[in-house]
């Protein structure tokens, strides 16, 4: 079998299962680990997949700018937004982040509704002029031009002095096995400073995101209190996520 071959088998592997194994796969196409391992970083190196200790999973579907992002999935992203509604109450602290599922979900809040936001995102700032009884704190530090939002050591400071009810979480890249993990270092970094300082986390995800995985960790996957997704929980299996004690919606 040539390596085009392979690679191919790779993929669908990847594709049917959402990680493969050195080991499995090894046995499947009848060659050596090195010879798979060293197939994987090639496609690795190509953005077809993320390799890990032992084999590979999924890299994250989405764009890294902001400015693509905020185009995708709008669809999917209002109906994340529409569940998150149900967990936020009145005079509540809700810290939120640079994720454009977050965004989604600060722009359905009723306009009528008491509110302290804490964020790093310029967008959410944003929306919320609009929103009288809405205080916002917003968390300075240094411009990440791909995010739209603020970060560095002045910003994780910032957040550390909070202690938010709630914190909307939009999510890169989540598996099971390697966590909660993003593309961008340093807003990974800001992610995993507000996952420290909140009391419950709810993480924003269009199910695509569920089985894959970045560079940066942000959190062990069990540490997220809530995965709100668009998909209909009846509909999707996602009975591993249930089990690890997360609520799915």
């Amino acid at each position: 079998m040539i390596k085009a071959e392979r690679q191919n088998l790779i993929l669908e592997y990847l594709t049917k299962d959402k990680k493969v194994l050195l080991d499995q796969i090894s046995k499947i196409l009848k060659v050596s680990e090195d010879t798979v391992r060293r197939d994987i970083k090639e496609l690795s190196d190509k953005g077809l997949l993320r390799a890990v200790r032992g084999g590979a999973v999924h890299r994250s579907p989405i764009p890294l700018h902001f400015k693509e992002r905020q185009y995708i999935d709008v669809e999917h992203k209002q109906i994340i937004a529409g569940k998150v509604l149900d967990y936020i109450k009145p005079d509540m602290v809700v810290l939120i982040d640079s994720g454009t599922s977050a965004l989604a979900a600060v722009a359905n809040l009723p306009k009528d509704i008491a509110l302290t936001v804490v964020t790093n995102s310029f967008p959410v700032a944003s929306v919320l002029e609009d929103h009288p009884k809405i205080e916002v704190l917003f968390m300075g530090g240094r411009l990440n031009k791909t995010a739209f939002s603020t970060s560095g050591f002045e910003t994780i400071e910032a957040i550390r002095n909070i202690r938010a009810d709630i914190c909307l979480l939009g999510i890169c890249s989540i598996d099971l096995n390697w966590g909660v993990t993003g593309a961008d270092y340093e807003d990974s970094l800001i992610k995993k400073v507000m996952v420290e300082t909140s009391k419950y986390i709810i993480a924003l995800s269009t199910s695509d995101k569920l089985g894959t995985s970045e560079s940066f960790y942000i959190c062990a996957a069990n540490r997220l209190d809530v995965i709100i997704t668009e998909a209909d929980p009846a509909e999707v299996d996602l009975t591993a996520y249930s089990q690890a004690g997360i609520e799915i919606r």
